[in-house]
């Protein structure tokens, strides 16, 4: 049985360029063939750096054409790794999510070619990030600020956010990997809100005051019987588990820098909601997180 492959989309621009370096690095640590793919949109080709009048003739592809080259470029850093390169014709954000079928990663730019150049993230990533049926990487363009503390430390870092409400195995099993793959540690990361606000009706009777260190540890206790079967099958990977008050977005946002990735779920479908969602914690994190994001789609529900 083959390997699935990691594929990254290209389109010509710099930030597709440096999300295909980290695919390249990414194929190389899980032994699997590297697919860099451009979905041709004719209407776009008329950009500034693909002087293409038109829709290319016979295999002519000059975005693949420049892959080509600055693969050509690392030289040993393409050694072991089974490149391919294909040209698609359609929509990126349709075509691209459907690859997540067959593929065990998806990486691309924070943004391509298209857009305004003030968004932080292209429609495309969040198309791909929202639909794709495999985990899906994004790397932002070097020079992003992130507010809130650092985290210290020395060592390669994986960041992973824990919704205690509704924690997802797919997400802890594929941070766990990818911090046994990259020889780093793990950084688990658990909000809890606070203060808890209380809505009372005239009449009502307050109720008791809830004591913060209690709600603490509650969310301790929890987070950690999440983490134990991850932890036993990984034992080789240290993993630490915060647990802070606030805003979770915030704190992953800030833990992100110096990090080597951060890694977020998506929601889960609902009976009342069955679209794709991203949820509003995995969006600001994709926004403005310092470090490439991985968005894990959720575990299948059990039988």
């Amino acid at each position: 049985m083959s390997t699935p492959p990691v594929v990254a989309a290209v389109d010509g621009s710099d930030d597709s360029l440096r999300a295909l370096e980290w695919a390249l690095d990414a194929a190389g640590r899980r032994q699997a063939p590297l697919h860099a793919v451009h979905v041709r949109q004719y209407a776009a080709w008329f950009q500034p750096d693909v002087l293409v009048a038109g829709p290319p003739q016979g295999d002519e592809d000059p975005v693949l054409d420049q892959a080509r080259a600055h693969m050509a470029g690392h030289g040993p850093g393409t050694a072991g790794v089974e490149v391919r390169y294909v040209g698609l014709d359609g929509l990126p954000g349709a075509l691209l999510p459907e690859l997540g079928a067959t593929a065990q990663l998806l990486v691309l730019g924070s943004r391509g070619r298209g857009g305004f150049a003030s968004l932080l993230l292209g429609s495309n990533g969040l198309a791909v990030a929202r639909d794709a049926d495999c985990p899906v990487v994004v790397v932002p363009r070097p020079g992003r600020a992130a507010q809130g503390e650092a985290q210290a430390g020395p060592g390669p870092r994986v960041v992973v956010g824990v919704n205690v409400d509704s924690p997802d195995e797919a997400v802890l099993a594929f941070a766990f990997t990818e911090a046994a793959l990259r020889g780093a540690r793990l950084q688990v990361l658990a909000a809890y809100p606070w203060p808890g606000q209380q809505w009372l009706m005239p009449g009502e009777i307050a109720p008791p005051v809830i004591d913060q260190d209690a709600v603490e540890n509650e969310t301790r206790t929890l987070v950690e019987g999440f983490l134990a079967p991850h932890r036993a099958r990984h034992a080789e990977v240290p993993a630490d588990l915060t647990v802070a008050p606030g805003d979770a977005a915030g704190q992953l946002v800030a833990a992100s820098q110096e990090a080597d990735l951060v890694v977020v779920g998506r929601h889960r479908r609902r009976l009342l909601a069955p679209a794709r969602m991203l949820g509003s914690v995995t969006h600001a994190v994709l926004l403005h997180a310092v470090s490439p994001i991985a968005v894990v789609p959720p575990a299948p529900p059990e039988e």
